[in-house]
């Protein structure tokens, strides 16, 4: 029999309500040795992550590990986009070990999780790999976490993707979310934020509203 399509999202794609984003560690002890991305891009690329949810109003959990004693407050950028919201500090570096963290998780109750942080193969391997063995589905945005060297971020991302991983990037969350440029609610929301945090894409943006007074939609 033939297969009829039908103009239907995916069930693979993500939207604002159906995940709970979790941000993991983006503290500077963590970045001063992370090789795998320049500190400006990832700074950049995490903002537009932090952005993006706050803006489609994602179920978001802001997490660091020794804030005080250590590893050093959460990015400006991203803690910017969540003025007020506590951030649960940890011990562990697996994410998932954490009781207060947990409980959070489990007060939002949605299965689908999106994670980024420092550094790939520690803080964000843990609980990618914990969280898909209780039954969780897991995405990663890829260049939105960092490691100490390009062979630590890939061979962390490889063996995340192995066991049931979807990777993504910051950009495409972004666009992700939108999905539709009809959906005017959150047209400005979408390209503002590209045009702050998306690079190439967001000068592209710039150009093609200011000179040609163009619009998505």
């Amino acid at each position: 029999m033939p297969t009829n399509a039908t103009p239907t999202p995916g069930s693979e794609l993500i939207s604002p309500k159906d995940h709970t984003l979790i941000m993991i560690d983006f503290q500077p002890q963590m970045s001063f040795a992370t090789k795998s991305i320049d500190a400006v891009l990832l700074r950049n690329n995490a903002a537009l992550v932090a952005h993006a949810a706050a803006g489609f109003g994602v179920s978001t959990i802001l997490t660091t590990v020794a804030e005080k004693t250590f590893s050093g407050p959460m990015f400006d950028e991203i803690t910017a986009a969540f003025p007020g919201q506590p951030l649960l500090d940890r011990t562990s570096m697996n994410t998932w070990e954490d009781a207060a963290v947990i409980s959070q998780v489990n007060a939002i109750g949605k299965k689908r999780l999106v994670l980024c942080g420092l550094w790939t193969s520690v803080c964000i391997v843990g609980p990618s790999l914990s969280a898909l063995d209780q039954g969780f589905e897991v995405y990663v945005i890829a260049d939105a976490c960092g490691d100490v060297s390009d062979e630590a971020h890939e061979r962390a991302m490889q063996r995340m993707i192995q066991a049931g991983v979807r990777p993504m990037t910051s950009l495409q969350y972004l666009l992700e979310l939108q999905r539709d440029w009809a959906r005017g609610d959150t047209y400005e929301l979408t390209t503002g934020t590209a045009k702050k945090f998306g690079g190439a894409y967001g000068l592209g943006v710039i150009y093609a509203k200011t000179m040609l007074g163009a619009h998505e939609g």
